[in-house]
């Protein structure tokens, strides 16, 4: 009789949901939090959930242990070795889906990178919005070394590193301290082990103090208008959302709390 995998290992995630944040957890510490399968397929389903989830604020990724994600688990690399290419090809699209589902969230998705992100850990962080790391993390595009390309998560990285740096690390392989990584723009900010959920909770709380509304729209803005030619469709398409915006009850409620020097109804008294 086979056996079910998950009935034999821990829970790959650990999910806490508190007054609008969620917190996710890559939970397989003794093996840093490394990608298989199962999880791959595990933090799909959650990232699916999480897209229709209206009540949800943020969602802040993180690892457990000593490691953000240190990319492919060797066990399941070994197995694709023997994969044909149309068989690691539906691999790697399992892989391309989940990420593409975390970077269209319509929340505000933040990245805690608590030690390495190696490979497909690196490019799980540059497909959320923000990204701050412990002054300890480290990152790579280790795949060169191993014979393989970052092919999947190639488009998150070039778009939060740019070409230029691309090139280099993409061929090189080296591991990037987290200085490094901020100045790049892998991260967008550092701190001290010991302050780096302190750190996140003071952005989860900035984030809480803008319209919920507002904040992803503005995130659909971005992820419309970027790279756009600047012509007379977008300057109207442009137009349009902040008219919408601020006919809107949201838009409406912001401005009024403004002028009557009080909080706005949807922060917590």
């Amino acid at each position: 009789m086979q056996t079910d995998e998950r009935l034999q290992r821990p829970e790959s995630l650990l999910v806490q949901d508190h007054a609008g944040v969620v917190t996710v957890t890559l939970n397989r510490p003794e093996i840093h939090n490394a990608f298989d399968d199962i999880l791959i397929k595990d933090l799909h389903a959650l990232f699916r959930a999480m897209a229709g989830r209206k009540d949800v604020r943020a969602l802040i990724l993180t690892g457990a242990g000593a490691s953000f994600s240190a990319g492919a688990d060797l066990n399941w690399m070994k197995r694709a070795a023997d994969h044909s290419e149309h068989d690691n090809f539906e691999d790697a699209m399992r892989f391309s889906n989940m990420m593409d589902t975390l970077y269209n969230l319509p929340m505000t998705t933040i990245a805690k990178v608590n030690g390495a992100a190696l490979g497909g850990g690196f490019g799980l962080c540059t497909c959320c919005d923000i990204a701050v790391a412990s002054e300890n993390a480290s990152f790579a595009l280790s795949e060169v070394r191993l014979g393989i390309i970052p092919g999947v998560i190639s488009p998150y990285v070039i778009q939060a590193i740019g070409v230029r740096e691309a090139h280099r690390w993409f061929q090189t392989g080296e591991r990037i301290g987290a200085a490094e990584a901020r100045r790049i723009g892998i991260v967008h900010a550092t701190f001290a082990q010991e302050e780096l959920d302190a750190a996140v909770d003071g952005m989860v709380g900035e984030i809480l103090k803008a319209g919920p509304d507002a904040v992803r729209a503005s995130k659909a803005l971005l992820r419309e208008i970027a790279g756009r030619e600047l012509d007379d469709t977008t300057r109207r398409e442009t137009a349009q959302r902040i008219a919408h915006q601020r006919a809107s009850r949201e838009g409406r409620e912001g401005l009024a709390a403004f002028l009557e020097k009080r909080k706005p109804n949807w922060i917590s008294r």
